[in-house]
C-alpha cells in the first residue's frame, strides 16, 4: 500500500519540485476530466472547477509497471497558489472491486517523506520532477482504480487525480 501512496504523492508533487532542485492520490467522479498529457494511466478530474495545479505532463516508464521492478514518473505542471501547512488529500485505492484505503493524509507530511527536499509551504510556480520508485514483489498484480482529490488548508481544491493503474507480475 506504500507504493501506491507514494505513486499518487509523486504525482501529487509532480509540480512541487523546481527545476532545479535536486529531484530531478474519495469515490470516482462524475465530473468531467481529461486525460493528462503523456504516458501515464491518469487523467485530470473535476476540470470545470478552478485547480492550483495545473498538470502539464505525466509519463510512466516502463508504460506497465512491474512488481519487483523500478518505475519512473516523470511530470511537470504549473502551481498557482501556494500550498501550506493543514493541505490534505483524500485518497481512495481499489484493487478490482476491494477497497484497499480510502483515507485523508496530510499533504505537507506526504510530500515531506517521500520528495526530497520540498517541504511547506510551497510557492506558485513551473515545477518538474524526475522520482523512480521500487514496485515490490509483494505487490498483487492487478487493476488497481485510484483517486486523490488534494485541497488547501482554507478547502480550495488543488488538484484531482483519478485513473486505472495496471501493475504486471515481474515475468
Amino acid at each position: 500500500m506504500h507504493m501506491l501512496s507514494t505513486i499518487l504523492t509523486v504525482l501529487l508533487a509532480l509540480c512541487l519540485t523546481p527545476l532545479n532542485a535536486s529531484l530531478l492520490p474519495v469515490a470516482a467522479d462524475v465530473a468531467p476530466s481529461r486525460p493528462i498529457p503523456g504516458r501515464s494511466p491518469f487523467s485530470q478530474c473535476r476540470i470545470l472547477e478552478p485547480q492550483a495545479l495545473s498538470i502539464e505532463r505525466v509519463d510512466f516508464e516502463p508504460g506497465t509497471p512491474r512488481t519487483g521492478r523500478n518505475l519512473t514518473i516523470t511530470a511537470s505542471g504549473i502551481l498557482s497558489e501556494p500550498i501550506t501547512n493543514g493541505s490534505y488529500v483524500k485518497i481512495e485505492v481499489k484493487l478490482g472491486y476491494i477497497k484497499l484505503l480510502t483515507d485523508t493524509f496530510d499533504l505537507c507530511e506526504l510530500l515531506a517523506d517521500n520528495v526530497k527536499d520540498l517541504a511547506c509551504p510551497i510557492v506558485e510556480g513551473y515545477y518538474d520532477l524526475v522520482k523512480t520508485i521500487r514496485i515490490p514483489p509483494e505487490v498483487p498484480p492487478g487493476r488497481y482504480t485510484v483517486s486523490a482529490k488534494a485541497y488547501t488548508v482554507d478547502n480550495n481544491l488543488i488538484t484531482c487525480i483519478k485513473g486505472n493503474l495496471i501493475i504486471a507480475p515481474s515475468f
